[in-house]
């Protein structure tokens, strides 16, 4: 009777499979790999931030780019984690956009929703209709781009205005330093565009037209977050708040 199992036990026993060791190996490296760990964390973010794009009701208004968003997105949620914003509102500037259309918008977080759009000037030597030059230095009568905390609201020769600290270091952390701040302007107007077929310039502040500052102040102050965009090669490899 035993010389009939024997075969059997004996084919059981060559015909079972071992665990792959290696192939787990591999795995496990996998699973461990910086760049892969990178990539994967890289598009779950991507997917969320389409997904809160998809639904943000834009109030009438059009939205801003996609691109820009992103990248508004991606530091406004850093800023949030390390405890610099307390309101919850982000503030988009579109510098690849021409200064005779609206470039602002202002989107409530937490309803999901953009409650104001407006004309917003560049520096004088960021250039002429489109802002194609940046500086943190002081004198340069240049924008900055990047990323802002808001401040504290003061009564200067502009009327009601905001303060603004840069984020980020070498980019624009010299803004309070040169009086970078929100404030309205006679020449930010759609009359002034049309006489002179672009928006007037300031000194680096982010100015906007005198019928919505006070209401746009008072939104925004209070440490909300100011994102000034620009598709700047530049920016982006200097940046730690944008990949």
């Amino acid at each position: 009777m035993i010389y009939r199992i024997l075969p059997l036990i004996l084919f059981c026993i060559f015909s079972f499979k071992p665990l792959n060791t290696t192939e787990n190996t591999k795995n496990e490296v996998k699973s461990t790999d910086p760049k892969l760990i990178a990539a994967n964390a890289k598009a779950t973010f991507e997917a969320r931030s389409k997904s809160f794009y998809t639904v943000i009701d834009a109030n009438g208004f059009s939205l801003p780019t996609f691109e820009s968003f992103i990248a508004a997105f991606e530091g406004y949620e850093q800023l949030k984690q390390q405890g610099k914003i307390e309101n919850e509102i982000l503030t988009i500037v579109d510098f690849s956009l021409s200064s005779s259309q609206e470039r602002m918008w202002v989107i409530d977080m937490k309803t999901q929703k953009v409650i104001l759009k407006s004309l917003v000037s560049h520096g004088r030597n960021s250039g002429s209709e489109f802002a194609t030059d940046f500086s943190n230095t002081s004198e340069s009568f240049k924008s900055s781009l990047g990323f802002y905390v808001t401040g504290e609201t003061y009564t200067g020769k502009h009327g009601l205005s905001l303060r603004l600290d840069g984020m980020e270091y070498g980019i624009n952390d010299n803004a309070r330093n040169r009086a970078v701040v929100v404030h309205g302007a006679d020449y930010v107007s759609k009359s002034f565009i049309r006489n002179t077929g672009r928006l007037g310039r300031s000194q680096g502040c982010p100015a906007v037209p005198y019928e919505v500052h006070k209401e746009l102040i008072q939104t925004i102050k209070g440490k909300s977050c100011i994102f000034i965009y620009h598709p700047s090669r530049n920016y982006v490899v200097k940046s730690k708040l944008v990949s």
